[in-house]
């Protein structure tokens, strides 16, 4: 498999995973900010096949330039040949892949004791198995052409503690882990691997929590000093910048976008 380098395409390419999420999930919003503000193409993928709809709204947002620069996949990203699949994909449609933003993740939040085998499966999978083979299967293509931005999406709860979320916690962790050992072995290249680490934010996800849940809900806001949910625009600025070809000295660090919910 061999991509064109990135000097010798019209555009840049991203592939932004779990974009298949309602008009308030993070992916949409990212794969947005690279498609209309960044002008790249762009490859959006979920396991849920609403990210037709995604990339469907994306395309009448860039009008006649549309169905020229966004696609889509559907797969449970957890796979190693679903995850190539999705690699091959970007690569047969615009030539290669500049940019990976994994964002694809999501867990069972419940106390410890209460996970079973599969949702804490589940929250695995989900979460660092995802972004493990998509890295895999990117960096060649990345490495070859001597250039990659990869966008690992972190947790902030890693650092607060709040209820619920130490299985998350440790997929998340595996997450960072992966970012800074990836960073140092791709240093020498014009890679670089960032993770960007948000807290509560005013997603879908999260809106819906509020009706489920109200006190959770309320507990993850509680230790945010600015008193409120990220917006996801807030969230989605950092990547795209992390994402930008001047970026190219900010390797392995972990931002976090959190309000103050913990500090150095």
């Amino acid at each position: 498999m061999s991509s064109a380098p990135a000097n010798q395409r019209p555009l840049r390419t991203a592939i932004v995973t779990g974009a298949g999420m309602g008009p308030g999930g993070l992916g949409r919003g990212i794969a947005a900010g690279l498609a209309l503000g960044q002008q790249m193409n762009v490859l959006l993928a979920d396991a849920d096949d609403s990210v037709e709809q995604a990339a469907h709204e994306l395309r009448q947002q860039l009008g006649e330039a549309g169905a020229a620069r966004i696609a889509h996949f559907v797969g449970d990203l957890s796979s190693e040949a679903t995850v190539q699949s999705m690699v091959d994909s970007a690569v047969a449609r615009f030539g290669g892949v500049d940019v990976l933003v994994n964002n694809a993740g999501g867990g069972v939040i419940r106390p410890f004791l209460e996970h079973d085998a599969q949702s804490l499966q589940t929250t695995i999978a989900r979460n660092l198995w995802t972004t493990l083979w998509c890295c895999h299967k990117a960096l060649p293509l990345m490495v070859a052409q001597g250039h990659g931005r990869i966008v690992n999406i972190g947790a902030d709860s890693l650092r607060t503690g709040i209820p619920g979320h130490a299985a998350y916690n440790a997929a998340k962790g595996g997450v960072i882990g992966l970012t800074a050992g990836l960073a140092r072995d791709w240093a020498h290249l014009d890679i670089t691997i960032n993770t960007v680490s948000p807290c509560v934010i005013n997603s879908g996800r999260f809106q819906e929590r509020l009706r489920t849940d109200p006190q959770l809900a309320a507990e993850f806001v509680r230790v945010v000093p600015k008193g409120r949910a990220a917006e996801i625009s807030e969230v989605v600025d950092l990547v795209c910048f992390l994402a930008r070809k001047e970026t190219a000295f900010i390797t392995g660090q972990d931002f976090s976008v959190n309000g103050g919910s913990a500090m150095p």
